[in-house]
Order: structure tokens, then C-alpha cells, then sequence
């Protein structure tokens, strides 16, 4: 007699289900973790670092030499092996290690530095399989006292364009170790990777690139010729005063000083403008008035030349002039929302 599909269907969960008890594998279940998972990152210039760790908590127990004993070695969390990755290259403590996905491993002493063990290995369950011959990299660390922390916890600490303190913090203790970039570096090889792209194809992306290796003198040579391929593109204001920049870098004083004649020449109105306030955030307030002074003189018909040289006076604590060159501005824009915003700048300085 033929069976329906239904009765069949039924036979073979039932087998199924009989099959996976007899060999003890039952089904798992997804249940909270008693040490929960958790990840923390952070960028040092263009290089990502990651840590992927659990965090399990003190509970009432003495931590250090008992739950985690002393002179072995430890997972630096619970469960798998707590992780810690890096982008590009880095130096740890002072010490290279090379791009990657690392085993972070700790193994603490008793009022002593702790060695710290980054591992080729990633994927272990805590520290069961751990074998100095995989390291990668060792580095010692020096602990500190530090307020009571229920939950290991991993944060990072005054990053910097090119540096971070990474710690560990657990019950009363804060072991930290520092992370260098050589971020110039990073970004020049970036730089050369993006001008295959888009960028390529406008000034503007190699003036920007030259511009990178200008301010932070690396790399001139290469920057010379990025710079060289802006201006063939389309010369002006600005590429011809990163040119300068390199070029002075490179001791030609001369020839950057005639890039720069040459480059003011040419300028705009809004080249003059954006220029005066780069010289305001840098805090040179009296050069950034030359630069305004002249942009009024050059385009005496333009509010916008009135309300930058006023912003620079107000800046220098010239109220005076300040609201004289405000006024000259409000009474020459036909914006009514600019109009508004001057009239509020003059009733604060008092104009």
C-alpha cells in the first residue's frame, strides 16, 4: 500500500531526530554567555586596530593569582582566544609587527611586568593550544593600579594621528601598551592607490596628494611629479603654492618664492579668500588681514571681501574696524539671511 507523502515526511524527521540522540548530537541552543562578547576599535591615521575579546566579570573572586593564575599563560578575556587586529603595518612597545589578525595572550606576574604574546594563531579556544613558537610577537607591559572594573574591558587611549594606548582593564588592575603608525607612510602608499582611480583625472586629486607630502615632508621627489601633473591639468593659485611648499622643503627658496609671486597673480577672489583663512586657523591673525586687506582692495565690489576682513578684526580684538567692514558688508549683500547674520555679529560686539 503506497504511503502519503505526509506519513513519510513525518518516518524521516522522526529517524532523523533518533539518529542525532543516538550519536549525542543534539541540536545546540543560543543562550546568553556568562562572559558576553565584545569588540572595540580604532583608527590611527588611515590603519584600523580591532579587538574582539569576552568579557567575564570578578563575581566576588580574587582574580589575579587564583581565578588567573600567575606566571602562565592567559587568554586576556574568556572563551576563544581574545583577538587583535591591525590594518597595515605597526610598531607594539617599540617592537615591528607586520599587518594581521593576532591571538592576544597575557601572562601576568606578581609585581613584575606581564609579557604580552601576540600569536599567528587567532582561532583558538582561550589559551589551552598556546605555543610560544607561533608567536609573532612579545612584548612586556608594566601594570598599574586602577579603579575597580567589575567586567575585563579593553578601551583605547589618547589616539593621535599616529599613535594609541591600547589597555586592559580588570578588576583593580590596568595593563597598557602603546601602538605606533608610521602614518605618513601609510597614507603616501594610499595616495598611490587612489591615484589609479578617479582622482587621477582632476587636478585637484594630485595637488591634494602633493599637498599630503608637502605638510608633512615625505616623499618630495614624488610629490614633485604628482604636483608637476596637477598644474599640466590646469595651473592656479593653488597647485603653483603647493609646488612652492615642496620646493622650499627641497631648499629652493628662489624658485618657490617666484611660485608664490606668480600664484597671486592668477588668484581669485575665492582663492584670496580660502587663503586668509587658512592663515586664521593657524592662528596668524595679522598675516590673514594682509591677505583680506588686499582681496577688498582687488574686488571692492564684493560684500563677502568686507564680512572676511571684519571676521579677521574681530578676531584680533579690533572692534573698531571690525564693525566698520561688518556694516560695509550688510549694507552691500542683498541676502536678507546674511543681512540677519551681520546685524546679530554687530549687536555682539557692539557695532
Amino acid at each position: 500500500m503506497r504511503r502519503s507523502v505526509h506519513a513519510t515526511a513525518v518516518s524521516f524527521l522522526a529517524a532523523s531526530l533518533l539518529s542525532a540522540s543516538a550519536l549525542g548530537q543534539p541540536a545546540p541552543l543560543t543562550l546568553p554567555q556568562a562572559s558576553p562578547k565584545s569588540s572595540i576599535s580604532q583608527m590611527v591615521g588611515l590603519t584600523e586596530i580591532a579587538i574582539t575579546y569576552h568579557r567575564p566579570a570578578v563575581n566576588k573572586r580574587t582574580v589575579w593569582g587564583d581565578l588567573v593564575p600567575y606566571d602562565e599563560v592567559w587568554r586576556a578575556g574568556a572563551n576563544e582566544n581574545t583577538t587583535i587586529s591591525f590594518s597595515t603595518p605597526v610598531t607594539v612597545n617599540g617592537k615591528p609587527l607586520p599587518a594581521g589578525t593576532y591571538g592576544l595572550h597575557m601572562i601576568p606576574t606578581k609585581g613584575g611586568a606581564w609579557t604580552i604574546a601576540f600569536s599567528k594563531v587567532n582561532t583558538a579556544w582561550g589559551s589551552f593550544s598556546y605555543d610560544e613558537k607561533e608567536d609573532a610577537l612579545r612584548v612586556t607591559a608594566t601594570p598599574k593600579a586602577a579603579e575597580f572594573e567589575e567586567r575585563l574591558s579593553y578601551r583605547f587611549d589618547d589616539p593621535t594621528e599616529k599613535s594609541v594606548t591600547v589597555a586592559m582593564n580588570w578588576e583593580k588592575v590596568e595593563v597598557p601598551f602603546t601602538v605606533e603608525v608610521d602614518t605618513p607612510s601609510v597614507v603616501v602608499a594610499s595616495l598611490r592607490s587612489q591615484l589609479r582611480g578617479l582622482p587621477r583625472f582632476g587636478w585637484q586629486g594630485w595637488n591634494g596628494a602633493a599637498a599630503y607630502a608637502m605638510r608633512n615632508k615625505v616623499n618630495l621627489d614624488e610629490a614633485l611629479t604628482w604636483v608637476d601633473r596637477s598644474i599640466s591639468m590646469q595651473e592656479n593659485f593653488t597647485n603653483l603654492r603647493t609646488k612652492a611648499g615642496i620646493l622650499e622643503a627641497k631648499g629652493d627658496a628662489k624658485t618657490a618664492a617666484e611660485l608664490r609671486d606668480k600664484a597671486m597673480r592668477i588668484a581669485t577672489e575665492a582663492d584670496i579668500n580660502q587663503y586668509g583663512y587658512q592663515l586664521l586657523g593657524a592662528g596668524k591673525t595679522d598675516e590673514a588681514i594682509e591677505i583680506f586687506r588686499k582681496n577688498v582692495k582687488d574686488h571692492p565690489q564684493s560684500w563677502n571681501t568686507y564680512d572676511s576682513l571684519a571676521e579677521a578684526y574681530e578676531r584680533k580684538g579690533d572692534k573698531k574696524l571690525a564693525a566698520e567692514n561688518y556694516r560695509k558688508a550688510q549694507n552691500m549683500t542683498k541676502d536678507p539671511e546674511q543681512k540677519k547674520r551681520i546685524a546679530t555679529v554687530l549687536a555682539r560686539i557692539g557695532g
